[in-house]
């Protein structure tokens, strides 16, 4: 019996009735592009995130770059970011001419340290991108004081938190603008790439309205330099029907999280802050031997993950930003030892039960 990382099949079997009539329904609208379906996810998805305005676009990347885009970031200014994050969060400053300014983790936490943010802050800086990383908030409230006090933006990537809380604040309401992704593998998945940018503010919305359209105001009037970076019609037609199950399939998720705990005894398993309503998009635990956990638990047919296994001033790309090694040690230490082990909703106990077992037994062997 093999187990996977996540199991997409499982969940459009469970839904498929739901699903199928609401694609073929927006098949037969013949509105493909920006359809009604668009502009009823956006208002639902706002709703549920506790902000005024939801725009729609074609991926988590591009939610994050025209969210920084809106904001103004060009040229010349430095946007900083945590170091222990995917790669997706920062490509966009990139894109824009800017600079990513990289700082440490936690390293009990994983979210970014916001001490290191605040010595990283220069005359350049314009916003501090904070990640929810794993289906965890990160700690909002220090970040968005460091941000008032230096009059920087805070801008949430809240891409693996659909549904998470924070202090009960839903997250993609925690900075002036967050970005979502809705990747397949995502707690809220589309059938392809989508996403999503959040805001209270209404100028910014208006701003990626249209910089996410070509920059068109009105049909063949282009207002500004924009992007083709819509949501598809049927992408919005399947996040409507799956936003009715978001909140049933978290707590799944939250009942499979207690089930490892419970069983993982003597394994190094992930917490939960008291502020925090976590929603374990990831199930991350760490041990010093990862690549052969990893390696054992593949050879009995279950497929666990790393996110992520190359930090970011490590990636080939990006070492341009001249990061040496050991820049940033609690971050390297967790791209050493993480693995993420099978959680998803439909995930049964037997199975969680056998991977953990497991993961003990291979814990015993290497430890």
């Amino acid at each position: 019996m093999t187990i996977p990382l996540v199991d997409l099949k499982r969940q459009y079997a469970s839904i498929k009735e739901e699903i199928d009539e609401a694609v073929l329904e927006a098949i037969a609208s013949t509105q493909y592009i920006l359809g009604e379906e668009v502009g009823r996810f956006e208002d639902e998805w706002a709703e549920y995130c506790g902000v005024r305005h939801c725009v729609g676009v074609a991926s988590g990347t591009a939610a994050i770059e025209l969210a920084l885009q809106a904001i103004g970031i060009e040229r010349g200014d430095e946007v900083i970011a945590p170091a222990n994050t995917f790669i997706a969060s920062i490509l966009p400053v990139l894109r824009l001419g800017a600079t990513p300014v990289l700082v440490d983790c936690d390293p009990e936490t994983a979210q970014i340290d916001v001490e290191q943010a605040a010595g990283a802050v220069t005359d350049r800086t314009k916003a501090i991108i904070g990640v929810d990383l794993f289906g965890h908030p990160l700690d909002a409230d220090p970040l968005q004081q460091l941000c008032d006090e230096r009059g920087l933006v805070f801008v949430e990537d809240a891409c693996q938190a659909h549904g998470a809380r924070y202090k009960g604040r839903r997250c993609g309401s925690l900075g002036r603008i967050a970005a979502f992704s809705f990747y397949p593998g995502k707690n809220l998945g589309a059938y392809g790439d989508a996403g999503a940018v959040t805001t209270d503010d209404e100028e910014l919305a208006d701003r990626i309205r249209l910089l996410r359209d070509l920059g068109q105001k009105r049909k063949y009037e282009h207002v500004v330099v924009g992007a083709n970076e819509r949501l598809d019609t049927l992408q919005a037609a399947v996040l409507r029907v799956k936003l009715r199950h978001l909140d049933r399939w978290n707590e799944l998720r939250r009942a499979h999280a207690s089930a490892y705990e419970e069983l993982l005894d003597g394994v190094v398993v992930p917490t939960t802050a008291e502020w925090a309503e976590h929603v374990w998009h990831l199930y991350v635990i760490r041990t010093e031997d990862r690549d052969g956990l990893r390696e054992a638990l593949a050879a009995e047919g279950v497929f666990a993950g790393m996110h992520y296994p190359l930090p970011l001033h490590q990636q080939p790309a990006l070492r341009d930003l001249g990061y040496a090694d050991g820049a940033f040690p609690a971050t390297e230490q967790w791209a050493q030892t993480l693995l993420s082990l099978p959680l998803f909703p439909e995930l049964e106990r037997a199975e969680i039960e056998r991977v953990a077992s497991l993961v003990r037994s291979a814990a015993a062997v290497t430890g």
